[in-house]
């Protein structure tokens, strides 16, 4: 459960910095539908940007932004749909696309989500304490945007090799930014310094993806519907909704499907991770390519019970998609192939990981030989806009992408993709995996037994998770009432 505890003097403090820094908090109400959104805040978005320092953002952390960079009101869902052109296959896949968030990408919502009780309930005081986003890349970023916006102070710890870009946006955004040792997989480098902060004798509160159930919270409530409003909008009679697919990282995008099995019972979750640390398909352990999904660990807020297959992509193939997508070869190829011209001029829109998204999902498709009235959905978590510095090291290591690089990286990465390093999970692969998370969060980061055997075998221990959501929304409305912002804006309107 999220601690909802009130601490009243802190509380008051919060208020009044919201007070003198012109902050309004959204509901998660609001952020799964923004038309709940009063039209005196709209209005006022109208002269913001999408990724502006202005509080009235935290009304655009939601998946219904109208996909423009400044001044944009709300709209449905944002997706695509891949044809099979460029799938190989029949079956639809859809994916929901991040880039229209505030930040480039949807982890801005996790953070919010795990930053939030915390200040609506006085545990977090903004005046005296800082926030620690510890994070392999866009959870770190939205993390210090939030903080920002809502008028906190932040550190941000990311591993020191990922994409410069990460490094450049925080530098001008966060109040420290700390380089943790190694790359992708190196988490624990990550908790390290976390623990490291909390001995220094700073006023700091870690707010750990990993452990953070706001994180698993912010998905449920808002990305599962999300995605159940995108399928409602593009399923036919005859279609079958089968599941979504899903790097890990965080495990917090994996609580949509949680959400999802509620509304599509039958339909599965597909978990997947690098070829190169296949961490629960082998107990294995590595270092890979794909930036944004942190792993050697099992997260805690991991519903590993609800998990039902388990995937790895090879780092190689997202290293080559993203050349294929992003060079000019490679996109006049697609196009010569039949993959029609103005769905290759959105192939930017995926990042690294939202295309081992799209590799684990058409794995999926296959495994189970679905067909073109079969639905699978994944996630486009950020876009190119984060990585074009790798693709500049990859032409200066490799030379300039042909359209013989071109023809190689589409017949052998996309048509090519095959069923192997996959698992379906048995009640006991479940366990297996589940178990791993004894090493990292009862060893070393202070969880108890008792709570990781509750996970696994108390069966209202999730969904009194997914309960809390209407308690925060009260709490977020009191917030708001105490600090009276909102009252006087709309009164205003009238």
């Amino acid at each position: 459960m999220i601690d909802l505890t009130i601490h009243q003097d802190v509380l008051e403090r919060a208020v009044q910095r919201a007070r003198e820094r012109n902050i309004i908090i959204p509901t998660f109400a609001q952020q799964r539908d923004p038309s709940l959104i009063p039209d005196a805040i709209k209005e006022r978005l109208k002269n913001v940007g999408l990724w502006d320092l202005d509080p009235i953002n935290l009304f655009r952390i939601t998946w219904k932004n109208e996909p423009v960079p400044s001044g944009g009101g709300f709209d449905g869902v944002n997706f695509l749909e891949y044809p099979k052109e460029l799938t190989g296959i029949d079956v639809r896949i859809v994916t929901l696309v991040g880039k229209w968030f505030p930040t480039g990408a949807h982890k801005v919502g996790a953070a919010f989500g795990c930053l939030v009780p915390r200040l609506v309930t006085g545990q977090f005081d903004p005046t005296t304490q800082k926030a620690v986003w510890p994070s392999t890349g866009n959870y770190c970023r939205g993390g210090a945007y939030d903080s920002h916006l809502l008028a906190c102070d932040s550190v941000a710890i990311l591993p020191e090799g990922m994409s410069r870009e990460r490094f450049e946006w925080l530098s001008t955004v966060a109040g420290e930014v700390i380089a943790t040792p190694g790359t992708e997989s190196n988490v624990k480098e990550i908790f390290d310094k976390t623990w490291e902060l909390r001995e220094s004798g700073e006023d700091v509160v870690i707010f750990n993806q990993f452990d953070e159930f706001g994180n698993h919270l912010w998905h449920y409530t808002i990305t599962g519907p999300a995605m159940q409003e995108v399928l409602e909008s593009v399923m036919g009679p005859d279609d079958t909704y089968r599941g979504v697919a899903l790097t890990s990282g965080s495990a917090g995008t994996l609580g949509c499907g949680d959400y999802l099995k509620e509304q599509y019972p039958t339909s599965k979750v597909v978990a997947s991770e690098a070829l190169q640390c296949p961490t629960m398909l082998e107990n294995g352990f590595g270092a890979h390519r794909i930036e944004g999904i942190g792993d050697k660990h099992i997260p805690w807020i991991h519903n590993v019970k609800n998990t039902d297959m388990v995937t790895a992509i090879d780092d190689e193939a997202t290293m080559q998609l993203i050349r294929l997508f992003n060079e000019p070869a490679g996109q006049a190829y697609l196009i010569d192939r039949g993959v029609p011209a103005d769905f290759v001029e959105k192939l930017p829109l995926l990042g690294i990981s939202s295309v081992a998204n799209l590799l684990s999902a058409i794995k999926f498709a296959k495994w189970y030989e679905y067909t073109g009235t079969d639905v699978v959905l994944t996630v486009a978590t950020d876009s190119m806009e984060m990585y074009e510095s790798r693709l500049k090291e990859l032409r200066e290591e490799r030379g300039e992408f042909t359209r013989e690089d071109a023809a190689m990286a589409y017949e052998r990465y996309l048509l090519g993709t095959t069923t192997d390093s996959m698992a379906e999970l048995s009640y006991w692969d479940r366990k297996r995996i589940h178990n791993l998370k004894y090493y990292t969060w009862v060893e070393q980061q202070g969880k108890t037994y008792e709570e990781i055997q509750a996970q696994w075998y108390d069966p209202d221990y999730w969904t009194s998770v997914h309960a809390q959501v209407e308690e925060m929304d009260r709490l977020i409305e009191a917030f708001n009432e105490k600090v009276g912002l909102l009252s006087e804006l709309t009164a205003g309107s009238e």
